[in-house]
């Protein structure tokens, strides 16, 4: 009998990212993914959530590390039922530097 010796490759990635983006009227998206730079690029170029598509361009103004999607997927909704308000708040307590390239930010825990 042959046993196949290779472990199963797991295709999740191990971080997930939450993150909003001011958009140009100055409005606020809340959006996850696992790769930052594409998603800001993709909702830059007109190919995001149809919510940006005519609201570009957008700069990301939070930035929110996460375990799994699952927790992202609930953070996500968290945060959108936030008001307005609520939402700035929590933008001044970590927020990402001026260059999404850099990511640099107040991680939440």
């Amino acid at each position: 009998m042959v046993i196949d010796e290779q472990p199963a490759v797991s295709r999740r990635p191990s971080v997930v990212y939450v993150y909003m983006v001011e958009c140009a009227d100055q409005t606020l998206y809340t959006g996850w993914t696992t790769d930052v730079a594409r998603r800001l690029k993709a909702h830059n170029a007109g190919r995001g959530a149809r919510y940006t598509q005519q609201r570009g361009p957008v700069r990301l103004v939070y930035l929110e590390e996460l375990p799994d999607r699952r927790t992202a997927l609930k953070r996500e909704l968290q945060i959108k039922r936030m008001s307005r308000g609520d939402k700035l708040k929590l933008i001044e307590e970590g927020t990402v530097s001026s260059k999404p390239d850099s990511m640099s930010l107040k991680r939440k825990t």
